[in-house]
């Protein structure tokens, strides 16, 4: 079955705006919430940067219903695995069955201010990534675990207050590698929209399912979760012009390599034009071209589309994608 999530903003909008976009998702019929977790916001002017983990709980004492995790937190660097292991565990206790950890190997924007590190090359943010998986795994599972890694250890580590089952773990990924990973160990695989469409069909996805079957998994065990970039609204020209705010989507990777000051990734995002901003999204004021501009992800095999849209008034878009884009979704893709 298809389901249908909301991507809340932590760099674009406060911690309790936030939660009442949030709310009225669920009250809209949205199936689940991500926020991403970040210490600094892609844009100086007018960014926030609220605290995932303490916005999760305030968001699962409010609603009910909806599955609810980070897309993405990195549990390598701000965070050692053991301190998140035990965030999702009381999560996961306090919220059964509607909590997720998307994790991710992690951006130099978000680690090098806060701790002042030399960012590493990919190699080893990618050692440290399947590590720290694995040593959550086995915290949520083991008791007195005493852990030697070759970047983490714990001594005689309990997890005391852990939920029945373990909180599932969604893997981002955006190469072959960390795609693969994600088959071989997570629940659930998450990528995001608007790149080349031979990254997802000839990359992604067969890795993805390489890892499921090394795995001895069947397909429908792992769930595929895609962020899709949408910027929807009656107002063509608004919708055109709301993906401003996100123009740092639309830079290539080695034009923002290495870029930890929210300042100077504003001022690289700025001098775009508004074409080049909206080329990351699906942007229309006609509901039938948004589901067939989302029709080739779920042909791929996408079965969890979480919605993010780029403009300052959410409440105007979560009412109007609910209204008339997806009941086209649900009879689309049903």
């Amino acid at each position: 079955m298809l389901k249908l999530g909301y991507k809340a903003s932590a760099e674009q909008f406060g911690p309790s705006e936030l939660l009442e976009f949030a709310c009225l998702a669920e009250s809209l019929g949205f199936d689940s919430v991500w926020i991403s977790d970040h210490f600094q916001p892609w844009r100086h002017s007018g960014g926030h940067a609220p605290f995932a983990l303490a916005w999760l709980g305030s968001l699962g004492a409010r609603t009910s219903r909806i599955l609810m995790g980070t897309s993405v937190l990195t549990p390598t660097f701000r965070y050692h695995p053991s301190v998140v292991a035990q965030a999702f565990a009381t999560l996961g206790v306090l919220y059964p069955g509607r909590v997720a950890l998307g994790i991710g190997t992690g951006e130099s924007l978000n680690e090098v201010p806060a701790s002042g590190m030399t960012w590493p090359e990919p190699k080893e943010r990618t050692a440290r990534f399947k590590e720290a998986v694995r040593l959550i795994q086995r915290l949520w599972s083991e008791e007195r675990l005493s852990f030697e890694g070759q970047h983490y250890r714990t001594e005689k580590a309990t997890i005391y207050d852990r939920p029945e089952r373990p909180v599932p773990i969604y893997i981002a990924a955006a190469g072959p590698v960390m795609a693969k990973f994600a088959g071989e160990v997570g629940e659930g695989f998450i990528c995001t929209s608007g790149k080349a469409p031979g990254l997802y069909r000839d990359t992604l996805m067969p890795n993805l399912s390489a890892g499921v079957a090394q795995s001895g998994r069947e397909p429908h065990e792992v769930e595929r979760m895609i962020e899709m970039k949408v910027s929807f609204d009656s107002d063509l020209e608004r919708a055109r012009h709301d993906t401003r705010h996100w123009a740092a989507l639309a830079l290539k990777p080695e034009e923002k390599m290495n870029v930890e000051d929210p300042l100077e990734m504003e001022r690289l995002a700025d001098s775009l034009s508004v074409e080049r901003a909206a080329s990351r999204w699906i942007v229309s004021s006609d509901p039938d071209a948004i589901v067939e501009g989302i029709r080739p992800y779920v042909e791929l095999g996408f079965n969890h589309l979480v919605f993010h849209a780029p403009g300052p008034d959410q409440t105007r878009f979560l009412k109007l994608f609910a209204e008339r884009v997806i009941p086209l979704l649900r009879r689309s893709f049903s």
